[in-house]
Parts: structure tokens; C-alpha cells; sequence
């Protein structure tokens, strides 16, 4: 579906999206432009993993962020069921493994044999190798919104996986597909 520029607004009853309302919505929220995490949790003693692009940092006292995640995923139902679980934000020459960790029908053994991580601290969740960025957390609350559950966690432990002079260059998803930032 192509919305003209300057298009009026098209109007939506939450208690009757059609396919039009839908389209509509995958279009413009595609606009949005986010930053491309891989959250990991240990269940059943296995590693369960998934590429995310919806989470933020909610406060930093405590440090405290958010991740969304589909509640029929296998991610979702290990990161309630462990408690506790990390989230790597990911570089931009690590799009392959964003699109690994975000293809479906991933394997359930060996889903991060061609993946370097290290394990976090605490939980013992995956953490990615070279991430920009990562976070181990423990679960505080949970929220159902539509067909995701919104994870909200505590860090418990945090680091680097590159130099600091290495973390310029995130990996964004923006119009159905994944960028890096210009300068």
C-alpha cells in the first residue's frame, strides 16, 4: 500500500483493523528507525536467542530497560521462564548475524554454533561477541500489549564488546531493512 505525500489521515477502529489498516500501519511505522539487538536467555539448559529492534532504555536509577517481544516466540517463553536474560546491541557488520538470530524456523539445538559470544555473568545468557553494547537483566515485570509482551528488566551487569573508539557504527533497521548511520 502507497500513502500519497501529505496524505489526509486515515482513520482506525482498534476493535476492527482490516488488511487496509494493517498495511497502512506496517508502512508508516517503518519510518521509524530503531537500533538492532540480539536478547538471549538460557531455558531448559539450551540457548534461545532473537534479533530485536523494539527496546529502550527506561531509567538509570536504577538502570532499568525495555524489550517487545512477539508472545508466541520461543524468545518470549525463555525470557519469562529464566528471569533473567541479556540484550547485545548489535554492530553494523553484524547484519548477518541480525539476520540469522531474526529468520524463522531457526533450529532449537545449536541455534548459536555460528555465533561468537561469551557467557554473562550472572545468568549465564549469551552475550555477542564485538556488540556495541550489552546489558545482562533481571526480569521486574511483564506486560501484555496486543500479540507482544513487554519485558521490563534491571541490569544486573554491563559492558563493551568493542573498544570504545570501535562504537560508532550501530546497525539500524529503518524501511524494512537494516542501515548504518552516516556521517
Amino acid at each position: 500500500m502507497e500513502l500519497p505525500d501529505a496524505a489526509p489521515a486515515h482513520l482506525i477502529d482498534p476493535a476492527a483493523v482490516d488488511e487496509e489498516d494493517a498495511g497502512a500501519y506496517r508502512l508508516l511505522a517503518a519510518d521509524i528507525a530503531s537500533g538492532v539487538a540480539v536478547v538471549a536467555a538460557r531455558h531448559r539448559r539450551r540457548d534461545v536467542a532473537a534479533t530485536v529492534t523494539g527496546f529502550l532504555d527506561v531509567s538509570y536509577d536504577p538502570p532499568t530497560m525495555l524489550v517487545s517481544l512477539f508472545e508466541e516466540g520461543r524468545i518470549c517463553d525463555a525470557v519469562e521462564s529464566a528471569g533473567a536474560w541479556t540484550l547485545s546491541v548489535l554492530r553494523r557488520d553484524q547484519e548477518g548475524v541480525a539476520n540469522w538470530l531474526a529468520s524463522p524456523g531457526n533450529p532449537v539445538e545449536g541455534l548459536l554454533d555460528r555465533v561468537p559470544f561469551r557467557r554473562a555473568p550472572g545468568s549465564g545468557a549469551a552475550v555477542l561477541d564485538g556488540a556495541l553494547a550489552w546489558f545482562e537483566l533481571a526480569t521486574v515485570a511483564v506486560h501484555t500489549a496486543a500479540t507482544h509482551q513487554l519485558v521490563v528488566g534491571e541490569v544486573t551487569a554491563m559492558g563493551r564488546g568493542v573498544r570504545e573508539a570501535q562504537a560508532d557504527d550501530p546497525l539500524v533497521h529503518f524501511a524494512r531493512g537494516y542501515r548504518g548511520l552516516t556521517r
